[in-house]
């Protein structure tokens, strides 16, 4: 049976994804106007971000999952080639060098890997009895370890981290034993001070500041000392749109990316962030069925994975955030300004959604 790749421009989304990430998105404008202290140029350029990200999410719901698994190892390998030349010609910022120049805009390949990796390892096991072998485990931690490294080198361990668990929940929904499983731990667990060796020194001071924030108060403590105070001071109802002390007086850091939880938190309380979070578990719920009605290994290994993989975003951020996980570099899902993030979370919903649309074809 031959498929059309856009099915004969037949839009038919769903509508619980469509309008759960509307919802979020406009709740995301509320705070960022916020955020930014009303900056019309921040909101336009905002606006801008999500229409385009919008588009991607209707333009890939309509792609059946069959092209997705078609293109999936050349994109793979072409996200790789690009964390390379961001290695050797790529923009250093914010101590990193993480973008490349794209003449308009700058663009942050590290981001499509939290796609790509889940895609790769669903593509791999597409034809494969689940759960893998031994041998096809090892291909599968390849895979994952290979795009982490790079990301990592840049240095962006946050991104790297991402990644790393974005297959790691792919793999654990290949049904791997339990015995398998604390194996791999342990060998993450061994890694550790390895990984600590390679660390920068504001690396390992974030690390120092998790179990002790008070240790550097003025310093790398600031930041989650701040988003604590933030959060504690909204109560149960908030202070109120456009009232957070915390970020209109400039003491919360970063308060339109990585810390907007924080001022949503201060102005719409307990019961702002709540709703919030209560509209991501809609979201995951949602990906989550999708996956068990989905046919084939790829669209329910691919829409699992990358339902798990959203939601494990918000979970990092809002940790950070909170003070239960360290300070990462990692924006909130359709809330926090920015533009290659937002795009690559709107593709992932896009494809989820195209899974469960074309779930009746033939892979």
């Amino acid at each position: 049976m031959k498929v059309k790749i856009f099915n004969d421009f037949n839009i038919v989304m769903d509508k619980t994804i469509l309008l759960t990430s509307l919802l979020i998105a406009s709740y995301g404008f509320v705070v960022l106007y916020s955020a930014v202290d009303g900056n019309d140029f921040l909101i336009y350029r905002q606006g801008i971000r999500l229409g385009v990200a919008f588009f991607c999410f209707f333009l890939f719901a309509q792609i059946p999952p069959t092209y997705f698994k078609i293109f999936t190892p050349w994109v793979f390998g072409f996200s790789i080639t690009l964390l390379v030349l961001v290695m050797f010609s790529g923009i250093v910022g914010q101590g990193a060098q993480r973008w490349l120049n794209l003449g308009l805009i700058t663009f942050q390949p590290s981001e499509l890997l939290k796609i790509f990796v889940p895609m790769m390892i669903a593509w791999y096991m597409h034809d494969k009895h689940l759960p893998p072998r031994k041998n096809e485990i090892i291909i599968i931690i390849f895979i994952i370890l290979v795009p982490t490294c790079l990301i990592g080198f840049q240095p962006d361990l946050g991104t790297a981290a991402l990644v790393f668990f974005s297959g790691a929940l792919t793999l654990l929904l290949t049904g791997i034993s339990v015995k398998i499983i604390l194996f791999l731990n342990a060998i993450v667990i061994s890694t550790v001070p390895i990984l600590w060796y390679f660390m920068l020194d504001y690396q390992r001071a974030r690390v120092i500041t998790f179990f002790n924030p008070g240790s550097d108060p003025l310093g790398s403590g600031y930041n989650i000392i701040q988003s604590k105070i933030a959060l504690g001071s909204g109560g149960l109802f908030g202070k109120g749109w456009m009232n957070g002390s915390q970020s209109h007086l400039d003491f919360l850091p970063e308060q339109s990316t990585d810390f907007i939880f924080a001022v949503a938190g201060e102005e719409f309380g307990f019961l702002g962030l709540l709703l919030l979070l209560f509209m991501y578990l809609v979201l995951l719920g949602r990906g989550i069925w999708i996956a068990s009605q989905a046919s084939g290994t790829f669209n329910r290994l691919l829409s699992g994975a990358l339902s798990l993989t959203f939601f494990f975003y918000v979970f990092v951020n809002a940790g950070m955030v909170c003070g239960i996980l360290p300070v990462v570099g990692v924006t909130l899902p359709l809330i926090s300004a920015g533009g290659t993030s937002m795009l690559a979370l709107m593709i992932t919903l896009g494809m989820i959604v195209s899974v469960h649309k074309h779930k009746n074809l033939l892979t």
